[in-house]
């Protein structure tokens, strides 16, 4: 019976941790860049976009498809940075809680 309260005892500071790791995941931001700079988007660490900047010198009705690729491509760049960042918050939540082997936070 004291292995089970003791197991609870974890699972419950396990989930205020995960779920204080998940809040401090929408605190994140992460910017990508394509074409030099000439484009760059900012994305929380949940990937919802929040800012994009595109050089003015883009902005002509020749250079569409350009701009179409430089944004997905910026886009991506700042979408692995912010998911890099909070799969490191996330194992912070996880550390000391001496999961089995292969487990790892977010279930």
């Amino acid at each position: 019976m004291r292995n089970f309260a003791q197991f609870m005892k974890q699972a419950q500071k396990m989930q205020e941790q995960v779920t204080k790791a998940q809040e401090s995941v929408t605190q994140i931001q992460a910017t990508g860049e394509s074409g030099a700079g000439l484009v760059s988007i900012t994305v929380n660490g949940k990937g919802v976009m929040k800012h994009i900047a595109i050089d003015a010198s883009l902005l002509k009705p020749d250079e569409g498809e350009i701009l179409e690729d430089l944004i997905l491509a910026a886009y991506n760049d700042a979408f692995a940075k912010a998911e890099e960042a909070a799969n490191k918050e996330m194992e912070k939540a996880g550390a000391g809680l001496n999961l089995p082997d292969g487990m790892h936070l977010p279930f």
